[in-house]
């Protein structure tokens, strides 16, 4: 038996369809889908499955959420993300920043998620360090992501959405892009992951944890021989992770 969702108003739905445009135009026109990934993602990945603390609902906007080290930068994409909102008063924040992340893997030529309504603001922001730390291996990442009820295939599955986008040195402590083209989503930070470190990319010790331990490698290698499996557990991924503490089961 799938999910309960809440129901919303025709309003609503509009508003969803109608916002989706005017964030392909922004994303387009600013090259800026890594970082509307890196903010859906980090708004959602703080949930706790325990606490039911965290999580995809609009706090990541508080200005002591966005200190968090690990939020590094994310001001922009608030500051992008603002005038849009603005235009959408009947969209939740917690919908909205979710949207925006579905919307940069579509455009970049990722699969499509399935994108679902009626998450509520929430005003409390968790505390720090929930987040993954990249200078950590295997047994981090297991515990990072346990927190959020995912397993070793989600982990490797969302990994991969580092295709896009780059370290930047006064964010992450790292420089340099995972792939050729940090533009567009496909499945090249698994071949270069198998491939081994080579000139002018990058691979974090997070990187080459999912190399490194047995049960996070084979979903590396089926990733970079395989495309379409890539795609199809990377959005089933994406959709749990920005669904985290939403609707019933």
């Amino acid at each position: 038996m799938g999910k309960a969702y809440p129901a919303v108003s025709d309003e609503y739905l509009y508003a969803v369809e109608k916002a989706k445009r005017k964030l392909r135009a922004l994303i387009a026109e600013k090259n800026c889908a890594p970082l509307m990934v890196r903010l859906a993602w980090h708004a959602a990945g703080t949930f706790d499955v325990k606490s039911k603390t965290g999580g995809p609902f609009g706090t990541i906007k508080n200005p002591e959420e966005l200190a968090h080290g690990a939020n590094a930068g994310l001001y922009i994409a608030v500051n992008l993300l603002e005038p849009i909102k603005e235009q959408f008063p009947v969209l939740s924040y917690a919908d909205f920043y979710q949207l925006a992340g579905v919307v940069a893997v579509e455009v970049t030529g990722g699969p499509e998620i399935p994108f679902h309504p009626g998450r509520q603001d929430k005003t409390e922001s968790p505390e720090e360090g929930r987040l993954p730390d990249a200078t950590k291996g295997p047994s981090h990442l297991r515990d990072v992501f346990g927190h959020m009820g995912l397993g070793d295939k989600e982990i490797v599955a969302l990994s991969g959405a580092h295709t896009l986008g780059r370290c930047h040195k006064d964010r992450s402590g790292f420089e340099g892009a995972w792939t050729e083209n940090p533009l567009r989503f496909d499945n090249s930070y698994f071949t270069e992951l198998v491939a081994g470190e080579r000139e002018g990319l990058i691979q974090l010790p997070s990187d080459k944890a999912l190399i490194e331990d047995p049960k996070f490698r084979p979903f590396v290698e089926l990733y970079a021989k395989d495309e379409d499996a890539f795609f199809c557990d990377y959005a089933e991924a994406h959709m749990q992770l920005s669904e985290l503490g939403f609707a019933e089961a």
